[in-house]
């Protein structure tokens, strides 16, 4: 798998680029990846075909959101409430989730070149252990590219990140007082530390539900549903989901800008207390990718 597919576009499609591009680019693009098993269905194939189809799109969606000017994009891929599906499925897409990364980590020049930085979000400890060394790898190898963020939500569910933000200042925050206890705090401790909020939300396939995406950073996200399956999602979806950004940009600008503004604030009236608490949560959250990292190293 190519993580950035370069595509060719026709003149009509660079001549809606730049038209497109004359308005306003949201900056972070959430995806919803869904339709993959429908699909699948649809095109009489195996629904591990269908996923498989659905990472390459993926890809080739990066590759647009790079020519856009796209600098973030967020992408459902493993939702913890897929694990109560087949064990068959289940495994069969760890599987392919494995061998994508595996094929990731031989583009290591090519991400360096693109600057491309990859962030999984969620509970990687619910994930088979090699798995999770690989994720940690590709974190850790990426760390320092700042041009276009992918962050990868799998084994992921907004209640459960809420949770564990909670947990983790409960178990290590001995040192902090009621009123270190901020929103920002809180913000501070989600797999989403330092990640803007969406500007733009697409969920493929029709359905208008949320499944426990992002429930806490999405108030003032522009919120698209097109009908088609996510492996079957064209240029033309994408170009319409930001022009619905920019036809709502009007009416929600002025409560972005209060939000940002907002948690400026309350970042900048952090106390020292908190401030040391969050770096030591850092520190741990890294530590932990460099042993796996390390482990998967010393098993090769």
């Amino acid at each position: 798998m190519t993580l950035i597919r370069e595509n060719e576009y026709k003149w009509y499609e660079k001549l809606a680029f730049n038209v497109i591009k004359c308005g306003p680019i949201p900056r972070h693009i959430a995806i919803i990846m869904d339709g993959n098993r429908r699909f699948a269905k649809t095109e009489n194939i195996e629904k591990i075909e269908g996923h498989s189809r659905g990472f390459d799109k993926l890809s080739e969606c990066l590759g647009w959101c790079l020519e856009l000017g796209v600098k973030e994009v967020t992408a459902f891929a493993f939702s913890i409430e897929n694990f109560k599906r087949s064990p068959e499925e289940v495994s069969a897409l760890m599987d392919i989730t494995k061998v994508k990364f595996q094929k990731l980590l031989e583009e290591k020049e090519r991400l360096h070149e693109n600057g491309v930085r990859i962030r999984i979000l969620g509970n990687l400890a619910l994930l088979p252990e090699e798995l999770q060394q690989l994720m940690s790898e590709a974190m850790l190898m990426t760390e320092q590219n700042n041009n276009l963020f992918l962050n990868i939500a799998f084994a992921y569910t907004s209640r459960e990140e809420i949770t564990n933000a909670i947990q983790t200042i409960c178990q290590e925050g001995g040192n902090l007082e009621e009123e270190d206890i901020t929103e920002e705090l809180v913000a501070q401790c989600l797999y989403t530390k330092d990640i803007k909020n969406p500007d733009l939300l697409i969920r493929t396939s029709g359905e208008s539900r949320l499944s426990d995406f992002l429930m806490w950073q999405l108030s003032s996200t522009v919120l698209y549903f097109p009908k088609t399956f996510w492996p079957a999602i064209t240029i033309w979806h994408l170009l319409y989901g930001i022009f619905c950004y920019q036809r709502s940009l009007l009416s929600i600008s002025g409560y972005k800008t209060a939000i940002e503004q907002s948690s400026v604030k309350s970042q900048s009236g952090m106390s020292d207390r908190a401030k040391i608490f969050l770096h030591n949560v850092d520190m741990k959250r890294r530590d932990r990718l460099v042993r796996l990292s390390s482990a998967k190293h010393k098993g090769d």
